[in-house]
């Protein structure tokens, strides 16, 4: 019974976290292509501000327990963050074209400032700190199948997408599709897992082309999943954290291993 109750929580996880590198490899190695690795950091950290943000508003109208307002907050948790992040892409996009040299440093100072912004808007809420852990770490480990119903359907849309037209990457097309799968990611899994499974599994591979560099990426990234929920399971511990952690020793590996 005991391991049932477990494999019921760890499979979940591990589709969530599937659905998320299935994306990101390919994302991850058009940002280090264009050379603007914080970026994600910063839409990641935008997209939690405004899942903040619609917390404070619905926090601030006093929604009840009433269906309707139920479903309100849910819309508006899911809009906001959508909302900022294209926002933010939008304002990266239009800065890739005017201040290409200063890019990378500025996309740094608007992470920053999205994440102090956190801080002030959580200052006053007793429940502050939690909202903003979860935020950063995610709750991948207490997600359900209803969870990854969208993130699943528009991650599909997305490979299918770029298998059809590869311009998508390269194109303006970039911006929004990019702000798009990071925010769903960063609903699910938190900033820290969504960059990490941006960029870590990206650089594993990063001096080789082709689809064998993205069966090895996608293979570390999976390898390092695993082995988070495997020991995030078997030892108490923050599932976030914890394939974070894994993540980085398993890319390392596999980039030293592949030299």
């Amino acid at each position: 019974m005991m391991e049932w109750e477990i494999l019921s929580i760890l499979m979940p996880a591990l589709v969530a976290g599937i659905i998320v590198f299935s994306t990101h490899l390919i994302l991850g190695r058009q940002v280090l292509q264009r050379g603007i690795v914080f970026m994600d950091l910063a839409i990641a950290q935008i997209a939690a501000m405004g899942a903040i943000v619609a917390h404070i508003l619905t926090t601030m109208h006093g929604h009840g327990h009433s269906h309707d307002a139920h479903n309100g907050s849910e819309v508006l948790g899911i809009l906001m963050p959508f909302l900022f992040s294209i926002a933010g892409a939008g304002l990266i996009a239009l800065l890739a074209r005017y201040a290409e040299k200063e890019l990378e440093a500025i996309i740094g100072c608007i992470y920053v400032v999205s994440a102090a912004s956190i801080t002030l808007l959580l200052a006053s809420d007793p429940h502050g700190a939690e909202q903003i852990s979860r935020a950063l770490n995610g709750h991948i480990l207490w997600l359900s199948w209803k969870d990854m119903l969208i993130p699943g359907l528009l991650s599909i849309a997305f490979l299918l997408g770029v298998f059809f037209k590869p311009e998508i990457l390269t194109g303006r097309l970039f911006y929004p599709a990019f702000a798009l799968m990071v925010t769903l990611s960063v609903k699910m899994v938190g900033v820290y897992l969504v960059f990490s499974a941006l960029i870590m599994p990206a650089l594993a591979i990063n001096q080789r082309s082709g689809k064998k560099a993205l069966g090895l990426g996608y293979l570390a990234g999976l390898a390092g999943l695993v082995i988070g929920l495997l020991l995030s399971s078997l030892y108490d511990l923050p599932g976030g954290a914890t394939i974070v952690v894994s993540l980085a020793i398993t890319c390392l590996a596999f980039r030293l291993f592949r030299r």
